[in-house]
């Protein structure tokens, strides 16, 4: 069928291309003749050409054991010796310590035996071709490829043809593709491509038949680095006569070719041939089109190439390739289009599915690709010229520019964008308030991350636990404990977000470590009141902030509050642990409160808490070391009493 629909193009006979001058320049210095020769004209001045040396029997034996021997041992220079004495008379050694040896040359991965590999192969081809394995100059044409040596590799396939030396085309040919794309070599590919392919037919070789791959690489030279309308239809019609199916990137390269030259009739068979070959899938044809249409600026056509896939597919999403909408947008960018994207938006947006989902929407595939290649600001032209068109701004095109936003932090820009979107009445997912949360925390713009938040709450987003989480941690960090209990107070009745007495005690600590201890002891008020219980953790917090400035009093506060709600059964009430009592013991000491003191230590020891008195010994020599018994028995009994058993305990009056 593929050769069919071409019958209309004029055969035309492959001729045999001018053979790529072989590469003995690639193997100067001379590495292979045992001498220098004279200098000659002959292209082969680098094969031996002396008159050959007389070998006795013994002698080429003693040479081929060397060989085989420095093979072993992976003694290269010997082995090369060796068989430069044996071709210097030409003799070749056996069929596999020949191959033996050009393998192990490309093996080594350096350009010196490449060249000998090279040198080795091109000799053997035209003096003693059937010792030759095919995997061997697979194995050299590998090494080339490794090497990203072009020239040689093309010299060589040359060589073959030129001493009928038929390698399959599966040993070379994508090897060769390989090589020339990447050195942008297609002219040199094209040439052994189309005397491949002459041979293929004229000698009923079946192996010799190149792949799918190898004809699109060749097509794909012809359309997109030659532009050549007749080398891509001889290619197609090769392909024909060695009934290579062609597939969809066939069909793309041609469709790229005939937009490029504006061959309208030509894409219109196209579309019919696939249809043809059942291929109903348009993206990789629709790709090649628009990127042949925007090379040759034929920009109307751009759009209506796009406009027509999603009226074909029924709004459904084009698939377009990010590249392919980098060069629609330079396409238009640089001829000043501005209003004609715009333009191409709005009339997307008309036909798009309300399915479609955001980031595959071509509002969204344009706009990112205007921030993509840093024309964020031409990406506000757009949607400006948008507005003054009168057009709906859909999500897709306000999501990449949040994305910008974010990357370059530019969180107040973002929030207010976030803003307009809400207004508009369209709706932002989850992840990308999230994202721009963590982004605002990440530049301390606290109060652009607020807003977010109370945007994201309005729009009902149903999980606000990981943003949440994000400002909690930011405001922590960045020890900005106020904030943080503004924030919780906001939120605080809000059922999405699970408010722990974790999270009071997160503000309370803060609190405390920067020495606003009235802040942390209104903030633990507030705690209460909304009956969020108290633990271990809140009040270790509290203690340690009244001990860094010595507030003791308030300590003893604390310990007539815990002191009624401690656990006995360790399930109900409050823990009491080493730690609370380390605390307490340690504040109260130092506070002189010892009748609390000894409250501490009874409930320690009827929970069977070990307690280091040496420590509080310490505090009270401290603090307390000129304090008399018979000042405080004027004073107070109790007091004194409460002294005389904390000495006793600790072991001071001794």
């Amino acid at each position: 069928m593929w050769r069919k629909a071409f019958t209309l193009l004029q055969r035309r006979p492959f001729s045999s291309s001018p053979e790529i001058p072989t590469l003995y320049s690639f193997l100067q210095p001379s590495i292979f003749a045992l001498k220098n020769p004279p200098s000659s004209s002959s292209s082969h001045s680098d094969l031996p050409t002396s008159p050959p040396k007389t070998l006795t029997p013994d002698h080429v034996t003693t040479l081929q054991t060397t060989l085989h021997k420095s093979l072993l041992t992976h003694n290269t220079d010997e082995a090369w010796k060796s068989f430069k004495s044996l071709t210097g008379s030409s003799v070749f050694p056996s069929k596999s310590l020949t191959n033996s040896l050009i393998t192990h040359l490309a093996s080594l991965g350096d350009i010196h035996n490449l060249k000998r590999a090279f040198a080795s192969v091109v000799y053997v081809v035209e003096k003693s071709p059937e010792l030759l394995e095919f995997e061997t100059v697979g194995s050299v044409l590998g090494a080339m490829k490794c090497a990203n040596t072009a020239a040689p590799a093309f010299a060589l396939i040359q060589c073959m043809f030129k001493n009928r030396f038929f390698l399959p085309f599966s040993v070379w040919g994508s090897v060769v593709v390989e090589i020339s794309r990447k050195n942008g070599n297609f002219a040199a590919f094209l040439r052994v491509f189309e005397e491949n392919c002459r041979v293929a037919l004229d000698e009923k070789m079946e192996f010799m038949k190149p792949d799918l791959a190898a004809c699109n690489a060749a097509l794909e030279g012809c359309c997109c680095e030659l532009e050549s309308v007749s080398g891509a239809e001889k290619v197609v019609e090769t392909m024909a006569v060695l009934v290579v199916r062609p597939d969809e990137s066939s069909f793309g390269f041609l469709a790229y070719l005939y937009a490029l030259k504006g061959l309208g009739e030509k894409i219109s068979e196209l579309e019919g041939l696939m249809g043809g070959f059942g291929f109903l899938d348009k993206r990789v044809f629709r790709n090649n089109l628009i990127n042949g249409y925007v090379k040759s600026g034929k920009l109307e056509f751009v759009s209506a190439t796009i406009l027509q896939g999603l009226r074909e597919g029924d709004g459904e999403c084009l698939y377009l390739g990010g590249e392919t909408y980098c060069r629609v947008v330079k396409g238009f960018l640089d001829n000043g289009n501005v209003k004609e994207l715009a333009t191409l938006i709005i009339e997307a947006q008309k036909l798009e599915s309300s399915t479609v989902v955001v980031d595959r929407s071509v509002g969204y595939g344009i706009v990112n690709a205007c921030v993509g290649i840093g024309l964020s600001d031409k990406a506000h032209s757009i949607l400006d010229e948008m507005n003054s068109q009168g057009g709906t701004l859909g999500l897709g095109v306000h999501v990449p520019i949040l994305k910008a936003y974010c990357k370059e932090h530019r969180t107040a820009e973002a929030t207010q964008l976030v803003m307009d979107i809400s207004n508009s009445g369209l709706k932002l997912n989850m992840e990308t308030y999230d994202t721009l949360i963590e982004a605002s925390m990440s530049s301390q713009d606290f109060q652009s991350a607020f807003s977010l938040f109370r945007d994201m709450r309005e729009a009902r987003t149903p999980d606000l636990k990981g943003s949440y989480l994000t400002i909690m941690t930011g405001l922590m960090e960045n020890h900005r404990p106020e904030l943080m209990a503004a924030f919780l107070d906001e939120v605080v009745e809000d059922p999405r977000i699970e408010v722990g007495t974790h999270d009071w005690n997160s503000i309370i600590h803060a609190f405390c470590k920067a020495g606003r201890l009235e802040d942390a002891r209104r903030t633990f008020r507030r705690m209460v009141f909304l009956q969020y219980k108290p633990n271990d953790q809140t009040y270790l917090s509290l203690i340690s902030g009244y001990v860094s400035v010595e507030k003791y009093f308030c300590v003893l506060m604390l310990w007539h509050e815990v002191k009624r709600n401690i656990s006995v059964d360790g399930e109900k009430g409050l823990k009491f642990d080493h730690n609370m009592v380390d605390a307490f013991l340690y504040a109260l000491v130092k506070g002189g409160f010892f009748d609390a003191v000894m409250q501490v230590v009874e409930k320690s020891q009827e929970m069977k808490i070990f307690v280091d008195k040496w420590r509080y010994k310490q505090a009270f020599m401290e603090t307390h070391k000129k304090l008399k018994v018979s000042k405080l028995r004027k004073r107070s009994f109790r007091k004194m009493e409460a002294l005389v058993a904390f000495k006793n305990w600790a072991g001071l009056n001794a």
